[in-house]
């Protein structure tokens, strides 16, 4: 089974592909809904969060105040590396059961839909990474209008953040939507179709000679870990 990574930047339509993929009955594993399930209430993360911020981040019935916790975090480094530190870990975990679920259902391939995968160092781990591109300019117009903010609100919250050109230099496959929802639509079934073609017999292959896929899969990850490619151009990554 192919583990792809998929990412991008506030507002430049990575949950619109993340849908689109859905809707195509490939299997998601959404990083930011098992993030909100890894700070439930009576888990070990929320209550480590607790020790470390204090109990006014809760809501009155006990659950997290993630508008409170987000405001405490923002402008501090130090202290939303003390929040990745405590609920990274249960969230890659969360990952990994759900890549095994998948595997053993016999899925091609499965999207780890991942807004810091590349700051987070989860690309190395997978076999694909995809980025989800648009302009800068299309990018502050569409979080201005998406979240009624104002230009300066919208140009903090995208400096907080790894510039999506920076990220392009990880993908393998760069989806740009920087044009209509048809024509992202389009390049999400020309991505799919590629998938397909490139993993082809090979699927059952790895699956009926599991060992086979678990060698390919080793030698993928230490090979990305120790010899990343040099960034390409962004034509060059989408064609």
């Amino acid at each position: 089974m192919l583990v792809i990574g998929l990412t991008g930047g506030i507002a430049t339509g990575k949950s619109s592909v993340s849908k689109l993929l859905k809707e195509k009955k490939i299997q998601i594993v959404d990083a930011d809904l098992l993030a909100r399930v890894a700070v439930l209430p009576g888990t070990k993360a929320l209550k480590k969060i607790v020790e470390e911020f204090g109990p006014d981040i809760l809501l009155g019935n006990g659950s997290l105040d993630r508008k409170k916790l987000g405001e405490i975090v923002f402008n501090d480094e130090a202290k939303r590396k003390k929040l990745n530190a405590i609920v990274h870990p249960a969230v890659r975990w969360a990952m990994f059961r759900k890549i095994i679920e998948h595997y053993t259902g016999s899925e091609k391939y499965c999207v780890l839909d991942v807004p810091l995968l590349i700051e987070g160092g989860l690309w190395k781990w997978v076999g694909q990474v995809v980025v989800v591109y648009c302009s800068a300019d299309i990018q502050l117009q569409r979080l201005m209008e998406r979240d009624n903010c104002t230009r300066e609100e919208a140009v903090a919250r995208i400096n907080a953040q790894m510039h999506i050109a920076d990220k392009v230099a990880y993908a393998d496959y760069v989806i740009d939507n920087s044009g209509t929802p048809q024509e992202l639509s389009a390049q999400v079934d020309a991505f799919v179709e590629r998938l397909d073609k490139e993993i082809g017999s090979l699927w059952w292959i790895g699956y009926l000679l599991p060992f086979v896929s678990l060698f390919s899969a080793i030698w993928l990850l230490v090979t990305r870990r120790l010899f990343r490619k040099k960034p390409r151009s962004l034509s060059d990554k989408t064609k």
